[in-house]
């Protein structure tokens, strides 16, 4: 949040996620609800499923795009295609986070050897 005044976070819908990495783990409608039970974002919208992320943006219109540490897209590609787009919004990326439990596969996969260590 420090990057703007509001933090608008889209969480990507469960077909996409099929497309770009992998079958979800939790449901669109409950990472919908936990991102938006985070203190600083101010609002949580779930992304369209047409394949057109542009589609989204059109309705946010941000002045910042904060990718995540892993998201696939190149900077600089993405901000051509908004330049070209007409949108007038900064492209970052966000740091990578220390924890080690930053994915739900990873909160399973350490669920499962605490409980195969019996602790």
């Amino acid at each position: 949040k420090a990057a703007g005044d509001e933090l608008v976070v889209v969480v990507a819908c469960d077909n996409t996620v099929r497309r770009r990495k992998h079958e979800p783990v939790t449901p669109e409608a409950m990472r919908l609800r936990l991102v938006q039970s985070l203190k600083p974002v101010d609002k949580a919208v779930l992304g369209k499923d047409t394949g057109d992320f542009f589609e989204t943006l059109k309705e946010i219109d941000p002045d910042i795009i904060m990718l995540g540490y892993d998201q696939s897209f190149d900077e600089k590609e993405l901000q051509e295609q908004l330049d070209s787009r007409g949108f007038r919004t900064k492209v970052l990326r966000a740091a990578e986070c220390s924890d080690d439990l930053n994915g739900t596969r990873k909160i399973i996969s350490r669920i499962v050897r605490m409980q195969g260590a019996g602790e």
